[in-house]
């Protein structure tokens, strides 16, 4: 890795153009240099319909930070029952672009635009366990997914 990263308009372009072709419509670029890392440091480019099963993060060092360099992503969390608690639109113009998200609160982002965010949680990374992953929503890849995400829009278009 080099000891010094730019992040260009170049970089964020060719990283949605991966996201454009990757089957899951989303692209990873990380700037820590191993997966043991304590500070996971990365840009995910995130396309309109890809779904990104509400998670949570269960150690305490796993507050996740999410900051907009392009686009637009709709944020919502919701109780351990799936009910909505919140929603936002992160935006590369503001009036918000960046949201920090606890520890234990189950969350997910929609891709509103082609979008490109800056993240940050502490390491190790580690898979989402299965008591991350939200029992109320569907499996990531199974039929009820692209339904839940159609309402996950939805649920966005006011805010």
């Amino acid at each position: 890795m080099n000891n010094v990263q730019a992040v260009d308009t170049a970089m964020i372009e060719g990283l949605l153009a991966q996201a454009q072709a990757a089957p899951r419509q989303r692209k990873n670029l990380n700037f820590h240099e191993r997966e043991t890392h304590p500070c996971q440091r990365w840009l995910n480019a995130i396309l309109p319909g890809s779904y990104v099963r509400p998670h949570r993060h269960l150690l305490e060092n796993k507050e996740e930070f999410m900051m907009v360099i392009k686009g637009c992503l709709g944020v919502i969390w919701y109780d351990a029952q799936g009910a909505v608690t919140g929603k936002m639109k992160l935006t590369e113009h503001g009036p918000v672009r960046a949201v920090s998200i606890a520890t234990g609160v189950y969350h997910t982002a929609v891709a509103l635009a082609p979008t490109v965010i800056f993240e940050a949680k502490g390491g190790p990374y580690l898979p989402h366990g299965p008591d991350e992953l939200a029992p109320f929503a569907p499996a990531e890849g199974s039929e009820e997914a692209a339904g839940y995400l159609r309402t996950m829009e939805a649920l966005l278009a006011d805010v």
